[in-house]
């Protein structure tokens, strides 16, 4: 009998011929490094950290050819911005919305989104305050809830708020990384966050509000949760960014198969809150179990910029966080109508 050794790709042939198609996607998204579904992580990563310490979860907007990127710096406790011309090289960090701990509820302050609406910037952002004891997890507890600040410039910021605390059972002791969009057919801003621990929230809830400080939360809440069924994401889902396209909600999101380790997925919704469909290439950026992001990826944000989707990520390594880039040519995200 002649027998010969296969390769990847012909077994990815073989499959589809033989009508195997999900045996032959799950394998593309095990066997390719660290990206999956035509996403491609920039070879040069990590884009912004190293002599800054801990850098994470991040917000990006594109103006007069630029990018700027607001992002939670952990060594100061406080959200810096930070701007660029292709995404890649940053300028050095700048602190536009220190802590205060005269507050009471934002000792740290982080994971914010910012929204720029006619003459206006509107930051949503997490303020932190950190317990005196240990957890059952092993990490301290606290609580979290979300703030408010405006500014003209985005630099500046003024009328910092607590607008959203933990109140329901499942939001435990915190609600954290808000990120939000205005509906202007409903004339409300519509929130997307997650609730759950202190150290790594559960699952994503859903809010709305006619002018940012007063919010109705779901009554259907937490509207996103861990799929049970799938390994890399059975434990929790948390930190999402949502974007509206073609009659779509998608959704970018950290999908936990444990405290400890992350990947990120993707599912799309026609209202935003039901009826979620997850990609078929999921995850789509996981751990490479070397290098910047050997241990998670987390907190994805996506925009379309130049022909192509430009997705920045904290990727961690034992204790550092760092943000990452990774891309994908053309608007199709690889769902199938």
């Amino acid at each position: 009998m002649n027998l010969r050794m296969i390769d990847r790709r012909e077994l990815l042939v073989w499959l589809g011929i033989a009508g195997f198609s999900s045996a032959a996607r799950s394998l593309a998204s095990v066997a390719a490094p660290g990206a999956a579904g035509g996403w491609e992580k920039y070879p040069g990563n990590p884009v912004l950290g190293g002599e800054y310490g801990t850098c994470f979860d991040i917000c990006v907007l594109r103006e007069h050819n630029k990018f700027r990127m607001w992002l939670s710096w952990r060594p100061k406790k406080s959200i810096a911005v930070s701007e660029s011309r292709d995404g890649i090289h940053w300028s050095p960090p700048q602190i536009v919305l220190p802590s205060d701990s005269a507050s009471r509820w934002e000792d740290d302050v982080n994971r914010p989104v910012v929204v720029r609406r006619e003459d206006r910037y509107h930051m949503w952002y997490t303020g932190q305050v950190q317990g005196k004891r240990m957890a059952r997890n092993g990490h301290s507890d606290g609580s979290s809830a979300i703030g408010y600040a405006t500014s003209g410039d985005g630099v500046h910021w003024q009328q910092r708020f607590a607008v959203l605390k933990p109140e329901l059972p499942w939001e435990g002791v915190a609600v954290m990384s808000p990120h939000v969009l205005w509906d202007e057919k409903q004339r409300q801003w519509r929130l997307w966050y997650s609730g759950g621990e202190q150290y790594e929230p559960n699952a994503i809830g859903h809010a709305t509000s006619p002018d940012g400080l007063h919010w109705m939360k779901d009554p259907a809440n937490p509207v996103f949760r861990a799929d049970p069924q799938s390994h890399w994401e059975n434990a929790r889902v948390a930190g999402c960014q949502v974007i509206q396209q073609d009659g779509w909600f998608y959704i970018f999101y950290i999908g936990y198969r444990d405290i400890d380790h992350a990947q990120i997925g993707l599912a799309r919704s026609r209202d935003g809150l039901t009826h979620w469909q997850r990609c078929p290439a999921n995850p789509i950026l996981r751990a490479t179990g070397s290098g910047f992001d050997a241990d998670a990826c987390y907190k994805p944000y996506a925009l379309f910029a130049r022909g192509k989707w430009m997705l920045w990520y904290n990727g961690r390594n034992e204790h550092l966080e760092q943000i990452g880039l990774a891309t994908h040519s053309g608007r199709d995200l690889g769902f199938h109508n």
